[in-house]
């Protein structure tokens, strides 16, 4: 049901609890004066706001809570495996005791998946707060880079950045001109064609070889060469043909 002026008397309702106490107005500041009835003051009365984790100290906190689930899980599997051996030691003998026994490991099987949940949960949040920071601080790390580019080319102008690179184009091809006119050999008015020679070198060339066709027939013949005629006059034997002839002799005065 709508009242009319509700939220009005709501309003003034919230601002009315954030007021003193009666009697307590004229009371000194302090823990006696925040008190007043007793009660706690309401949210949004202006008082002092108590500042939040850091997402640094809310992943150790959850880290440190899935330390104590993941001990807790380790804890349930085990009294699941005891209250099974349980049921089976008193199996048909004991009856009640393996009912009892297997009622408690459904009811610690019912914990086990609740403490699974509730660890898929933090492992969620957690993740999720380091993919924040992560992303924040890529973040930061962006903005810091395009402040620094923007402070790097604050003083640059593209058009005189094309000026000065029309600057360098024309100045390097000043320096190539001077570099192709000191390498030009320097004459006093010597200067010669190139073809020229050569058509000059070739007129020599023809002139040598007709020449030289016009003077073969006209050549001589030259006399054949003669050769040593082989001596005739005999050696003096050396000493080896003195020996032989001595050897001759003896043997036809023994036989």
């Amino acid at each position: 049901m709508h009242v009319p002026g509700g939220s009005a008397l709501s309003g003034s309702l919230a601002a009315a609890a954030c007021l003193p106490p009666p009697g307590k107005e004229e009371r000194g500041a302090g823990p006696e004066r925040e008190r007043g009835w007793g009660l706690p003051r309401p949210s949004g009365c202006g008082g002092k706001k108590e500042k939040g984790p850091t997402p640094e100290e809310a992943i150790q906190k959850l880290k440190d809570t899935e330390k104590i689930l993941i001990k807790k899980q380790e804890f349930l599997e085990q009294r699941i495996q005891q209250e099974l051996q349980m049921a089976k030691k008193h199996g048909i003998k004991n009856k009640r005791a393996a009912l009892q026994a297997l009622r408690r490991k459904k009811r610690l099987e019912q914990q086990l998946a609740q403490t699974d949940g509730t660890l898929s949960t933090l492992e969620f949040q957690r993740e999720a707060i380091e993919n924040a920071t992560t992303n924040a601080e890529v973040v930061r790390t962006m903005e810091l880079a395009a402040q620094g580019m923007k402070k790097a080319y604050q003083d640059m102008d593209i058009d005189k950045v094309d000026e000065l690179m029309a600057d360098i184009t024309e100045q390097q091809e000043v320096a190539q001109q001077i570099s192709d006119a000191i390498s030009q050999p320097v004459g006093f008015g010597d200067v010669v064609d190139e073809d020229e020679l050569l058509e000059e070198l070739e007129e020599l060339e023809q002139e040598e070889l007709a020449r030289d066709l016009l003077t073969v027939g006209d050549k001589e013949e030259e006399p054949p060469i003669e050769l040593p005629s082989v001596p005739s006059i005999h050696l003096p034997a050396g000493p080896a043909d003195e020996d032989e002839e001595a050897l001759k002799q003896l043997a036809e005065w023994v036989s």
